[in-house]
């Protein structure tokens, strides 16, 4: 059995899987599990080397660690923000019938820029990132931190829940980091967007520093989803405009079984 931490709050016959973003745990979902609980079971993972799955010796390549959390759950909505959006994007095309729903926020198929794809961040980035953790931890987790609540119309309230939901008792390893970061620098999953087959959601911040809202929106237009851009958001929406993005989860919510 994986030993990836699953934590399932709330009640209800509709059930959304919470996949967080790298360096994060589960924990920051907060603001969307209050809100869901009186009518959704949710089921906040933690990614392994993250959170409470710090000692997981669960792969954080896409397909294996999809596959892991599907043995796990049964059927539901998958919400991945950011790099999680990568595991509920695999989920989907590889487990459609595990999948009901799915749910991208500020999260593409590929996240580093390239000749034929200028939404997304520049690999140069995220290279930095890997070779400064080695040496300055904390300090490159805090400059990560600021380039997601950056633009946002709540940047400092973004940003103080960030920090309070990384560096507390469940700092990610060191060595998941790493791995996290290859795969948001090497996973390019454009070409299999339009296989999704279950409703799908894309919701993202007009202000995202990280992921331009352009990626949202052409992935949208491949799978025949819906796509919302929050006019003041940033990288993390759901924390300063949780009831926007909760507005863009309506629709999706609405397909699922009474």
């Amino acid at each position: 059995m994986s030993d990836v931490f699953i934590d399932t709050q709330g009640q209800g016959d509709t059930r959304i899987v919470l996949l967080h973003g790298w360096a994060m745990h589960g924990g920051v979902f907060a603001p969307l599990v209050d809100a869901l609980r009186d009518r959704c079971t949710l089921h906040i993972v933690d990614l392994p080397g993250h959170g409470r799955s710090h000692d997981s010796k669960v792969s954080l390549q896409p397909a294996a660690c999809a596959r892991a959390i599907v043995e796990r759950l049964p059927p539901a909505i998958w919400l991945g923000w950011s790099l999680g959006g990568l595991y509920a994007l695999q989920a989907a095309l590889d487990f459609p019938e595990q999948v009901t729903g799915l749910a991208m926020v500020c999260a593409s198929p590929r996240f580093v820029r390239g000749e034929d794809w200028p939404w997304a961040a520049s690999p140069e980035i995220l290279q930095d990132f890997g070779h400064n953790l080695a040496t300055d931890y904390d300090g490159t987790l805090e400059r990560f931190l600021a380039l997601e609540a950056l633009g946002s119309d709540c940047a400092q309230t973004d940003l103080r829940r960030l920090r309070a939901d990384t560096f507390n008792d469940h700092r990610p390893d060191v060595r998941a980091l790493v791995e996290g970061l290859d795969v948001l620098e090497h996973s390019d999953l454009r070409a299999r967007v339009h296989e999704v087959k279950s409703a799908s959601a894309w919701i993202a911040g007009r202000r995202d520093r990280l992921i331009p809202w352009q990626a949202m929106q052409w992935s949208a237009k491949q799978c025949d989803g819906a796509f919302t851009c929050i006019a003041g958001g940033g990288h993390a929406p759901f924390i300063g405009h949780t009831g926007e993005v909760l507005a863009a989860l309506e629709p999706l919510l609405a397909t699922q079984p009474a």
